[in-house]
């Protein structure tokens, strides 16, 4: 089941949330003072839907902080991410990337992507109901703006519902009123270049406001001759938010964005990506710590290639959020929501969709209970009932105990069970070879399901060491397989089903160090295991498990992050990324550095380099991608 077709590269090429009130957010000047200790306290949302410090979180939880992203460098949100050390990265051209999490990271060839894992980018989801996967090219924030992303490794499903199979990624953008005033951000390379404006005001004391226009180009990635791979991009952008506070118990956002970019595809015209987005949110609390959050949305997205096929999406969104205490051992959170997405997908001879539109509507309904059993122990028991317009309704449960063995140190186990949904991709797509149809979807395919263990500890040893190490079992049935049926004897009929199965365990464990006030070290590790085979009903083993994803077994990182002094800033990032088992990719170690200076309180230089260890290195199959070349860049910040 392999394509060419532009149209079909666009198709599949491969957060945020506002529950109850946010945390407070920190400074660049306080996140630099904190000690390590210190920043295990900062608040995470994305676990349980309740704001809890990160030190008692009971999931495998890593929250990039605004102070690490402006050290890296790094100038676009895929870049940015590759700073959680529970997730896989992997970029295979200048404008595509796979992010994944515990594996499943697709195989193109097969037609298998990386659609296990749920974005959410300020309470709005941004994956893709057409295929579950992420276009990763039009997610884009500002990086200035951003106050934290939570990365949860493992299912969310119970809260966040369908697709949040192996993990959440939850990005979360600093309030207008946190940023006043203009900003000027300007980055430029050899691969890469960006340009941002914005200006933060106040129209009342209880009403601020944030407009930015922003530019990104992408240069082109390298062919293993070191020719030019001539995949050029660019997607200028814009936006807005707008937040008011009409009183201490009620806060009201309404923020959006638009853009429109192309991108250069060798041998056919560029691909056309334009969307918009807007999101209104309310949230209400009471004195007694409940709060009530009603939120909605709008996303609308349009890609395509001229004359070969384009697709659009419109998504509407409404969910609401109640959280309170029962008595003095319950905290209970609940709520409910409903999407429609309208979409149209406009194919061609050789590959399109029966019916080419539809609109799918999915409904939820979740509870969750965090019951202090003893001062020291709570059990969180949740469940969501999700009705989606394929497989029905579903329900997703889970269960999680956290055990406080201290004021510094925390057990905690979950077992809990996700699904990823039927999408059109799985049961309306079709291709034709020749006069004859080869590949059909399957109108009986069934969610994938996981049943999840994991077990996990957290730990502050005084206030210069932390650890965090989780372990999982996933168990997996229904996963998609490719089928033969019965067609023309010319002809190979194809189909999906679902016919894999099998299981994953694995090993996620970082640690923190500052052997001194100016100085973080951070190391991190991933072990993956995979067993996977296929149902007696497989028609076509013979493909092999592989369609599955393409993973390393091991991957590594280590940081050095410098205070310098006189407004001196030194990150220097080295990571081992194992070989990929098949199709074969050699293992690689690369490394980014960073130097920033604050030359005054408003204007800040920085000089990056990106991958300096080799001229060009693959992060996936040289069938499917091309190299990632040596890179740097030159960044300036001016504050007016």
């Amino acid at each position: 089941m392999r394509r060419s077709s532009g149209f079909t590269a666009s198709f599949v090429a491969a957060a945020a949330l506002a529950s109850g009130a946010p945390a407070a957010a920190q400074t660049i000047q306080d996140l630099q003072a904190m000690s390590i200790g210190q920043l295990e306290s900062i608040d995470v949302t994305s676990v349980t839907k309740n704001n809890e410090a990160l030190s008692d979180a009971p999931a495998a939880v890593y929250v990039i902080t605004e102070d690490a992203i402006r050290r890296s460098g790094a100038a676009s949100l895929p870049e940015i991410l590759r700073l959680a050390p529970n997730l896989e990265v992997d970029q295979i051209s200048s404008s595509r990337y796979i992010i994944t999490a515990r594996g499943f990271s697709g195989n193109i060839a097969d037609q298998n992507f990386a659609n296990q894992i749920l974005v959410l980018n300020d309470g709005r989801t941004v994956y893709s109901p057409l295929y579950s996967g992420v276009y990763w090219d039009v997610q884009d924030v500002v990086p200035e703006d951003i106050e934290r992303i939570e990365v949860v490794s493992g299912p969310g499903a119970t809260l966040w519902g369908a697709n949040a199979v192996n993990g959440v990624v939850n990005i979360i953008t600093k309030k207008a009123s946190e940023t006043q005033g203009g900003l000027l951000d300007i980055t430029a390379g050899n691969l890469e270049q960006s340009a941002s404006l914005q200006y933060g005001g106040q129209i009342r004391d209880d009403l601020a406001y944030r407009l930015y226009v922003r530019d990104y180009l992408g240069g082109d990635t390298e062919l293993a001759n070191g020719n030019s791979a001539h995949d050029h991009w660019s997607k200028p952008q814009g936006g807005f938010r707008l937040d008011w506070t009409p009183s201490d118990a009620d806060s009201l956002t309404f923020q959006g964005d638009a853009y429109s970019g192309g991108e250069n595809q060798p041998g056919l015209p560029q691909n056309a990506i334009t969307g918009q987005n807007l999101v209104a949110r309310w949230i209400h609390g009471w004195d007694d710590g409940s709060s009530l959050q009603v939120q909605s949305f709008y996303d609308q997205t349009t890609r395509g290639t001229p004359g070969n096929g384009h697709f659009d999406l419109d998504m509407y969104d409404l969910d609401f959020q109640h959280s309170f205490n029962w008595g003095s051992w319950n905290r209970i959170v609940w709520g409910g929501g409903v999407r429609f997405s309208d979409y149209r997908i406009d194919g061609t001879a050789s590959l399109f969709f029966v019916p080419p539109s539809r609109t799918l509507g999915l409904s939820n309904a979740f509870v969750q209970d965090s019951i202090s059993l003893a001062s020291e122990l709570t059990a969180i028991l949740g469940f969501k009932l999700e009705d989606d317009p394929y497989s029905g309704a579903t329900a997703l449960p889970s269960a999680r105990l956290s055990w406080k063995l201290s004021e510094n140190s925390l057990l905690w186990a979950a077992v809990s069970r996700a699904i990823r949904s039927p999408t059109p991709f799985d049961v309306d797509v079709a291709e034709r070879v020749g006069t004859a149809v080869a590949l059909n979807g399957d109108q009986d395919f069934l969610s994938a399901t996981l049943v999840a263990y994991e077990i996990g500890a957290r730990t502050v040893i005084g206030p210069q060491i932390t650890l965090s190490a989780s372990a999982y079992y996933n168990d997996y049935d229904r996963l998609r397989s490719v089928e033969i049926t019965t067609g023309p004897a010319t002809v190979l009929n194809l189909t999906w089903g679902n016919n894999l199965r099998g299981h994953n365990y694995g090993l996620e464990a970082w640690a923190d160090y500052q052997p001194a006030d100016w100085w973080h070290l951070s190391a991190s590790l991933n072990e993956l295991c995979q067993h996977f085979d296929f149902t007696p009903a497989a028609t076509a083993a013979f493909i092999g498990v592989s369609q599955l994803g393409d993973d390393p077994d091991t991957s590594a990182t280590l940081r050095s992050s410098m205070n310098l002094g006189s407004g001196v800033e030194w990150e220097a990032d080295f990571r081992y990324v194992g070989t990929l088992p098949n199709p074969h990719v050699a293992s690689y170690v690369e490394l980014n550095s960073s130097i920033g200076w604050q030359m005054t309180d408003r204007v800040r230089l920085a000089l990056s380099g990106f991958n300096l260890l080799h001229d060009r290195h693959y992060e996936f199959p040289p069938s499917e991608a091309s190299a990632v070349p040596r890179s740097y860049s030159v960044g300036l910040q001016w504050r007016f």
